[in-house]
């Protein structure tokens, strides 16, 4: 299992919100590029970066930002917030960046999901996130009629081989992970999960692990010190 530490990006700065709102919104590093470097030198080898302002407008807009990141790091990177069309996912993987993630735009537009799979593959990740069981959309202010099962079901029927999952009710509220909807989601899809929202500590990494999950991220957990990279490379290391 690989654990992605998050960066959150909002008016140039990197911040956490709390439950996805963004008027509970605290930085954690005026610098994105620093903190970048700082998870690169504890041993990081991939990002996971959001655009949260690109979330809200519906277009990126902190993609030079987010690049210069990739050029200083020269880590792999997986970049979500306000992809709509494919202009803007040739943008960032023209750019270096590994993968994009389309959340939003898969509800509205699954077409548009169908074609950037078909012109770039596993390159493209498809953001579920969850409120109360249904999908939220448009940066969380929105809740589709959808359940994220439903959903997950329809984007691998389009080719999608990852999801990340967020349950936004316990995004940075460092209560763990939500288990019960994670292994409904492994039921109703055969697709790579990358959990995120509401990890602790090494525990809940472990746990994630031992549900076979691809993935978890890791964001107020790291900020906080309630979770090093010493204890992540033991997760992932361990056979």
């Amino acid at each position: 299992m690989r654990v992605y530490p998050a960066i959150d990006i909002k008016n140039g700065k990197c911040v956490r919100l709390y439950q996805g709102d963004f008027a509970k919104e605290t930085v954690v590093n005026p610098n994105p590029v620093e903190q970048a470097l700082a998870f690169q030198k504890q041993g990081a080898s991939y990002l996971h970066i959001v655009d949260l302002d690109g979330a809200l407008n519906g277009e990126p807009v902190n993609l030079a930002l987010i690049k210069e990141i990739g050029v200083k790091t020269g880590l792999a990177i997986q970049v979500g917030g306000g992809i709509r069309d494919m202009r803007q996912v040739a943008a960032y993987l023209n750019s270096g960046i590994s993968r994009v993630i389309i959340g939003s735009s898969a509800v509205s537009s699954p077409e548009f999901v169908h074609e950037a799979i078909s012109q770039y593959g596993e390159k493209i990740v498809i953001g579920i996130d969850a409120k109360n069981g249904f999908v939220a959309t448009n940066g969380w202010l929105e809740t589709s009629d959808i359940t994220f099962t439903d959903f997950a079901i329809q984007m691998e029927k389009l080719g999608a081989k990852t999801l990340i999952f967020t349950d936004v009710g316990r995004d940075g509220t460092l209560s763990g992970p939500n288990f019960e909807q994670l292994s409904a989601l492994q039921s109703a899809v055969s697709c790579a999960i990358i959990a995120s929202g509401g990890v602790k500590n090494q525990a809940d990494l472990v746990a994630l692990k031992n549900q076979n999950l691809a993935g978890a991220i890791a964001g107020k957990a790291l900020y906080s010190g309630l979770l090093n990279f010493k204890e992540i490379l033991e997760v992932e290391n361990e056979c």
